[in-house]
């Protein structure tokens, strides 16, 4: 299986930017499967912004299987926590607005605020927020 980095889905590099916990489990586990592809091809670049993958991507083709499956489960992992994200935000979305619109997007600040809420948040959002975060 050859994997095509190119159609990584591009909220990966966002999330690897975010430096929340989930993120930084998905970071150390690349970092870890790709040692010796960041060590050979990409030490010289500057983290951030996604300057990593656009190295793995440049050197596709000479990644090894472990590095290739690391960024693919990485991706399948990224893709399906932004899949239950949008779930939650759907099913929230009016809350957001009328219980959590002074509060500033990251770091968990939107749940936290509809948590705050109580019973004053929705039977649908209050069961998405269940159904992904406990």
């Amino acid at each position: 299986m050859r994997l095509n980095i190119s159609s990584l889905p591009g909220v990966l590099v966002l999330t690897l930017l975010s430096g929340n916990a989930f993120a930084e489990d998905i970071v150390s586990q690349v970092q870890k499967s790709c040692a010796t592809e960041i060590k050979n091809y990409c030490s010289q670049v500057t983290m951030g912004k996604g300057r990593l993958l656009a190295c793995f991507y440049a050197h596709e083709d000479k990644l090894a299987g472990q590095c290739q499956f690391a960024l693919y489960s990485a991706a399948a992992e990224l893709e399906h926590a932004v899949s239950a994200l949008n779930y939650v935000a759907g099913q929230c979305a009016d809350d957001i607005v009328k219980h959590c619109a002074a509060v500033q997007f990251g770091e968990g600040r939107i749940v936290e605020c509809l948590e705050s809420s109580g019973d004053a948040v929705s039977a649908a959002c209050t069961q998405a927020m269940d159904d992904v975060f406990e």
